[in-house]
Order: structure tokens, then sequence, then C-alpha cells
């Protein structure tokens, strides 16, 4: 029968069982696995929280959007061509297959399920900073991915989404937008390692706030749509919101991330608060005369 002897200092050491099933020295867990409340290193099993898989879809839509938003600025149309749909519809197959793929490497390996240590607090994203010193000498190095898998699989989706963009992209835009289609490409190609790293320094505080991050982007983004319409009159934005495919497509994306952010909320969700989601868009659209520069001179 395996006993502890003693505590493991710290918040994440842990002893991991061994083959003669005597336990090893406290330090740091091995990957898929977490210290318990005996401070042994358990494997990691528990299923996804709700919150767990609206994070999860939330940094999937993250990189679909900016896909988008980079094909769509090179574009400079206002109505979507053949092409430009063909390489929307690309982004949007390559993000969903780059996630689905994620999920099967993920453990347990090829099912549709993801194991998970479960997130219990803030400091769950950050071990390395919660390395402890007993009796203020050597340091006892235990960081670890606390958070498994939330914090890898992220930079696996990445992966996955570069790669697969490199394989598809280049045939299309080459047949259907030599010049605009591979800008698009360019930017993904600076933005995907901004988002790495932005991953790894802000993981934890993502993790927290992506349901206000989904509302504050979706309200930013409204805005800036709208701002950058030469005819700011009530009248012609009412008009070009519900004539033009390419705007309407624009705003309905606007109201569904602005409505995810709301739903992601925990336990505040209403059905009230989802008939708000197209205030940003009429509060701009009946307010642009009052905020015109002309009416500051």
């Amino acid at each position: 029968m395996i006993k502890t002897v003693d505590r493991c200092p710290g918040l994440y050491c842990g002893r991991t069982i061994l083959e003669n099933l005597t336990l090893s020295d406290c330090g740091a867990c091995l990957r898929g696995f977490r210290t318990n409340e005996s401070f042994i290193c358990s494997p990691c099993e528990k299923d996804l929280s709700k919150y767990d898989w609206l994070y999860l879809g939330f940094m999937t839509i993250l990189p679909l959007i900016i896909h988008w938003f980079c094909i769509d600025i090179n574009a400079k149309k206002r109505n979507f061509t053949k092409g430009e749909v063909i390489l929307h519809l690309s982004a949007f197959f390559e993000v969903t297959l780059s996630a689905f793929l994620t999920i099967l490497f993920t453990d347990p390996v090829w099912e549709l399920k993801i194991n998970s240590c479960g997130v219990n607090k803030f400091s769950d994203w950050y071990t390395l900073f919660h390395n402890p010193a007993p009796n203020y000498d050597k340091t006892l190095y235990c960081t670890q991915e606390a958070v498994y898998p939330l914090q890898t699989m992220i930079f696996v989706f990445y992966l996955f989404c570069v790669t697969l963009m490199m394989i598809i992209r280049p045939g299309l835009n080459a047949r259907f937008l030599p010049q605009r289609g591979k800008m698009a490409v360019y930017y993904a190609l600076y933005i995907f390692p901004i988002l790495s790293l932005l991953h790894a320094v802000a993981g934890g505080l993502i993790y927290y706030s992506f349901p206000y991050l989904s509302i504050v982007i979706s309200v930013v983004s409204n805005a800036f749509h709208f701002s950058i319409k030469l005819d700011q009159s009530m009248k012609s934005l009412i008009k070009t919101s519900v004539t033009q495919i390419r705007n309407v497509i624009i705003i309905v994306g606007h109201w569904l991330l602005l409505a995810y952010g709301i739903i992601s909320i925990p336990n505040q969700i209403t059905m009230f608060s989802l008939l708000l989601v197209p205030i940003p868009a009429l509060f701009y659209i009946f307010t642009a005369k009052y905020t015109h520069p002309e009416n500051f001179k």
C-alpha cells in the first residue's frame, strides 16, 4: 500500500508512483498528470466543463475571424466576388479541420473526447511562478501543465492552422486571387506567431476573460465596420446594411460573436440578454449623425 510520508511543498509539487510501487521524491508531475490531495501525481481523467468547451470555441473562432478579416481587407470590394467567397470558405474549412484534428490528437487519441485536469484557480496557468524554495534554500522546480491540455492543445491547433493554410491556400490564391489572396496568407504568417506568444503569456487571462473579450471585439469591430462608410447618414447606413450581402453577413457575424460572448458569461444567461445583441449596430446607426466631425467645428 502506497503512503505519503510528508506533504510536498508548494502548490504543484507531487510524487510519482514508480514501477516498483514506491514513490519518487517531490517534483513536477508528468504531462497529463496532476497532484491530488495526497500529493501523488494522478492521471487527468476529468471531462471538460461547458466553460472549457466555450473557451476552446473562442480560441477557434479568433483565428477564423482574423483569416476572414485579412481576406476581406485585401479584397477592397463592396460585394463578395466568387474568388473571395471561395477563400472565406477555405479559411473556414482550414480552421474547422484543424480543430477536429487537434481533438483527435489529444488524449485519448483518435476519440472525440478530451481528458482534462480541470482549472481550479488562476495560478494553474502559471505554475512557473509557484516553484517553492523549502527553507529558503534550493528551489524545487515543479513547473507543469496543471490545466492539461488547455494550454498545449492551442499551440497544436495553431500549428495545424498554419500547415493546412500553406497546403490549401496557395493553389486557391493562384487560381482566384493571384495578388490580393497571397497578402492574406502573409498577414496570417505574422499573426499566428503573435497569437502563440499571446497565449503563452496571457493564456490564463484569456481563459477568464474571453466572454468579455468576445463582447468587446464584436462591439469595436461593429463600430469600425460602420465608421469606414463615406456616407454616415442614417438612411445610407440602413440601406447599405440591408441591401448589400457583404454588409449583411458582416453584421450578422458581429451579432453571433456578441451572442457567443453573452452565452459564455457564467450564470448570467437570460433570454432578455440575447435580445440586446442588435443594440450596438442600431445605436451606431441612430447616433452617427450626432458624432459627425462637422458638428464640432
